[in-house]
């Protein structure tokens, strides 16, 4: 099952020729969602074929318009197509206000669909959606106005039971369910059969964080431990890190020193200053730290297999 997320924009504030604002799609057993929506970002989800229809939920993680710019432009051509399904956005209360009033002077009519909108604020972690394949957290971020990072973790399967123990043991179907719970299994002699030697090992549940425009801190390292998938942001090389001190934003090798800490799986760099003609300088700093460090290059899909647990 899918555990991936496609990078849609990798510029911070001021975007370039060739890297857009911030924005990120996350596909994790076919539910996607939209992880900011910097202006150009329905341009971007064209170009890399995620058909619009497919996404149903929005996350900003704060107000800034590297963030937002282009959520105005989707709606407009989401309403244009005749969307018909909800539209579920996790925002700061203040972007509801903002929608109405856009909406207010730029529109004649209600859109065709509806607005689900669920408002939270940065400052604690919060669970923001939850089904049976996964739930997403907020991860409390150091920035200039409030702003929050999400975390993606799957939820643990069930137990694969082995067919060759089906036949062997004449499992009936009816106790099949039990057995994926984790239950024994008592045959027709009354011998129970232990659930270890029914199922395989269970698979692994996958994770992702996806850290958006933050100072260094080390506070999230709790929720993020061990992910699998790390985006954080480098907006500066660490020779200018009073500079990020100042406007609340990271270095790469403040961002490899985090994924080192956090024991990650993998660190992807994003949000870059328009300065940087090419982003290798920032991938060899924070590669000096981490060395499983990737660039968030537009169009790049970075997934998670699934593997058994040991």
């Amino acid at each position: 099952m899918s555990f991936s997320v496609t990078i849609l924009g990798s510029s911070s504030a001021v975007p370039t020729s060739d890297r857009f604002p911030t924005a990120h799609v996350v596909n994790i057993h076919e539910r996607f969602f939209l992880v900011d929506c910097g202006e150009g970002a329905q341009i971007q989800l064209q170009r890399y074929k995620i058909g619009f229809g497919k996404i149903n939920h929005i996350l900003i993680s704060h107000l800034h318009g590297d963030h937002t710019f282009g959520l105005f432009g989707l709606l407009g051509s989401l309403s244009l197509l005749d969307r018909k399904t909800d539209l579920h956005i996790y925002a700061n209360p203040l972007l509801k206000t903002i929608l109405d009033e856009h909406h207010k002077h730029f529109y004649q009519h209600p859109f065709p669909f509806s607005i689900i909108f669920h408002p939270f604020g940065a400052a604690r972690r919060k669970m923001l959606f939850e089904d049976d394949k996964l739930d997403i957290h907020t991860i409390p971020m150091k920035h200039r106005t409030p702003c929050c990072g999400f975390l993606f973790r799957e939820k643990p399967p069930l137990l694969n039971i082995r067919k060759d123990m089906i036949d062997l043991h004449k499992i009936p179907r009816e106790e099949i369910m039990n057995i994926k719970k984790g239950n024994d299994f008592i045959n027709e002699q009354g011998n129970r059969i232990p659930n270890k030697d029914l199922t395989l090992p269970p698979l692994k549940p996958r994770s992702m964080a996806i850290c958006s425009d933050t100072g260094y801190s080390e506070s999230i390292l709790p929720q993020i431990k061990d992910v699998d998938i790390l985006y954080h942001e480098a907006t500066y090389l660490d020779e200018m890190r009073e500079s990020a001190a100042s406007t609340a934003h990271s270095t790469a090798k403040q961002a490899g020193m985090l994924a080192k800490k956090a024991n990650a799986g993998k660190l992807l760099i994003g949000h870059f200053s328009a300065r940087y003609k090419s982003a290798e300088p920032l991938l060899d700093e924070a590669r000096k730290e981490f060395p499983a460090t990737f660039v968030a290059n537009e169009g790049d899909c970075h997934s998670v297999s699934q593997t058994r647990m040991a």
